[in-house]
């Protein structure tokens, strides 16, 4: 059964990294994985604890045990999960007041330069405060309304792809696999930003240095439409907007003051910010007719929800927590300990390996491969052992390099990370064209970033 699992996730992983081809939907395949890997544990319990236990006898039977490790590690998913959920429901409603066009209508410029720069530097703070597959989203529509021609766009679209997630690396809630490491604690919301920004910001700016000594002249605008504005007014005032806009932006940003002041979970700040906003659109729209009002309000957001998505997140963590249980992922942590010996090329490999694979498992996996070391246990261990422990500890140098890693090497290829599957998808980018004008900008940030993140440790 212990080899059998891990043969199930392997093939469960392979058809989720061919969903496109397969037609399947990934959360589809990560939640059976996860329950074909959880059936298999509990079926073998009474092979498998003894061996992860090293033969100590176990007080209640197997079967018993792995019911009570999978409550355990679905109430950590969960905190996850309803953060993610909260968090995507304030940006849908942002987004259905248009509040985003109060920062996409200040754009004027034409200039190819200029606006590779602005595209750049806003996307990268923007997917801090909000997250890199909303951004995304967010920025690739806005250079619909800036580029004329989807030839013309697709640099720029792939500058918004390293932007959003260099950008979402440096936050604790600008990407999931972030995200993640912050609810788990390995990370703290000012140890993230002080210890990551400027690697993250190197690895923004070395693409967008290459690309303004080749790109000249000026971007093709699209042709005016004022006649449809005219036919089709919009739905929210200037006030709503704006209101919208400040109040979501405040919930996301208030998350960390929350967790700080009250010690409770991030889900539980981001959780107040919506009750807050629900709260004030229904106050807002109140009395407005049912057909306007519904589209506004959360009820009606929560329909564009990217359900699927928090689904596969749910399915491919406990697929990864079912390997944890097992044993699996030790004996891959002590291979590459003994293999790379040191914690930059493991979290430069993990970069590099969730271009081609979800940066999602591969975090979730590395958070079970390498347990928490609190500082009790640090300061009883062997002198020989000490070292590699305290890369280890709370804001430890392997956790803020695994956020990075993980968060920017996905941008190496367009099927690594949820932006650049959205905006692949949004723009209809073929693989290898972005293999092509992308790819290597990309992976010289990403080396150039985790060279920065190594260089100013060896300075502290």
């Amino acid at each position: 059964m212990y080899a059998l699992m891990a043969v199930v996730f392997f093939i469960g992983y392979l058809c989720i990294a061919l969903e496109h081809p397969l037609r399947i939907d990934k959360a589809a395949l990560a939640i059976l994985t996860a329950v074909l890997c959880w059936t298999l544990l509990v079926l073998g319990a009474d092979s498998i604890l003894p061996l992860v236990q090293g033969g100590d006898a176990v007080a209640a039977s197997a079967s018993e045990t792995v019911v009570e490790s999978l409550r355990h590690h679905l109430g950590e998913i969960s905190e996850i999960l309803f953060f993610l959920l909260g968090a995507m429901t304030i940006v849908e409603l942002i987004d259905s007041h248009e509040g985003f066009k109060v920062i996409t209508d200040r754009i004027q410029t034409r200039k190819r330069v200029h606006l590779l720069w602005i595209i750049g530097f806003l996307t990268f703070f923007l997917s801090a405060a909000l997250d890199n597959l909303t951004t995304t989203i967010v920025m690739v529509s806005l250079l619909r309304k800036l580029i004329r021609g989807r030839p013309e766009r697709w640099l720029f679209v792939g500058v918004v792809v390293i932007a959003a997630n260099a950008g979402g690396a440096w936050s604790p809630i600008g990407d999931v696999t972030t995200t993640m490491l912050w609810i788990g604690n390995q990370i703290t919301a000012s140890g993230v930003i002080v210890g990551l920004f400027l690697p993250s910001l190197v690895c923004l700016l070395v693409p967008l240095l290459i690309l303004s000594f080749r790109m000249r002249g000026e971007v093709p605008r699209p042709a005016a439409r004022a006649h449809l504005a005219e036919s089709n007014p919009p739905e929210t005032t200037p006030f709503e907007r704006n209101l919208v806009l400040a109040l979501g932006l405040a919930a996301l940003v208030f998350v960390p003051v929350f967790k700080t002041v009250t010690h409770l979970p991030p889900y539980m700040g981001i959780l107040f910010g919506l009750g807050v906003l629900w709260v004030t659109t229904e106050f807002l729209h109140r009395d407005k007719e049912h057909e306007h009002r519904h589209p506004l309000s959360v009820v009606g957001v929560l329909r564009k929800v990217d359900t699927p998505s928090v689904l596969f997140f749910l399915g491919i963590l406990l697929a990864v927590a079912a390997l944890a249980t097992a044993g699996h992922l030790t004996q891959v942590a002590v291979a590459l300990r003994d293999s790379l010996g040191h914690i930059y090329p493991i979290n430069y490999t993990i970069g590099l390996l969730s271009a081609v694979v979800d940066n999602v498992p591969l975090v979730a996996g590395a958070m079970k491969m390498y347990p928490l070391v609190s500082p009790a246990a640090l300061a009883s261990a062997a002198p020989a052992d000490a070292n590699w422990l305290s890369q280890f500890v709370v804001d430890g140098n392997f956790w803020e390099m695994l956020a990075y890693c993980a968060g920017t090497g996905g941008s190496t290829l367009i099927i690594g990370s949820a932006a650049g599957v959205a905006a692949m998808g949004m723009e209809k980018i073929s693989f290898t064209w972005y293999v092509k004008h992308v790819s290597l900008l990309a992976f010289l940030g990403y080396t150039a970033g985790a060279v920065a993140y190594i260089g100013i440790l060896a300075l502290r």
